[in-house]
């Protein structure tokens, strides 16, 4: 997993919960890397597991809970790095539906080895799409966050519907439902 993403979670943990507590899960995490992350690195992905896991047992918050959370941090972030790409879409379905063949392809150009979640997705009607996000990573409850803070940044409301397709919790899909169209 390439270290902005680790990177981006300690950063939201700082905001969010104090220097003190980043430093706590880092220190009681076993990580092979000792919780030193540099953005362009590449780390086990289990780590951030095991960061998460750390922080839900600090703050007692669900660790799903905490997945999602940090989507929408993670959006946030690239909404701020990345604005001018986001803008070049009108709407949530638009930028889930360029992931596969766009997105994913200039991720692959600033970091060849990232390891992308497989994307599809289908138009179910004109308010719902269907995302089937396959990943042996599981950040599924990731994704969700992310999804949550694409339809704010457009300005859309919906329902996001998860549904595991399998056993191990790799492959999940999502129904995504826009009450209002823009």
């Amino acid at each position: 997993m390439k270290g902005f993403v680790f990177t981006c979670f300690l950063d939201l943990v700082e905001d969010n919960f104090g220097y003190e507590i980043v430093d706590e899960i880092i220190l009681t995490s076993n990580l092979s890397t000792g919780g030193v992350y540099t953005s362009i690195g590449t780390y086990p992905y289990n780590e951030i597991f095991e960061l998460v896991g750390q922080l839900s047992y600090l703050t007692q918050i669900p660790i799903r809970t905490l997945l999602k959370l940090y989507g929408q941090h993670f959006f946030k972030v690239s909404e701020t790095q990345y604005g001018y790409l986001l803008s070049s879409f009108t709407n949530t379905f638009q930028l889930l539906e360029s992931i596969p063949h766009y997105m994913h392809i200039e991720v692959k150009k600033i970091y060849p080895d990232a390891e992308l979640p497989q994307i599809t997705t289908k138009r179910v009607a004109d308010n719902v799409l269907e995302m089937i996000y396959s990943s042996e990573q599981k950040m599924f409850d990731f994704a969700e966050g992310l999804i949550d803070s694409c339809l704010k940044f457009y300005g859309e409301e919906g329902s996001i519907e998860q549904i595991n397709l399998n056993d191990e919790c790799s492959k999940v899909r999502f129904l995504i439902t826009k009450r209002n169209e823009r």
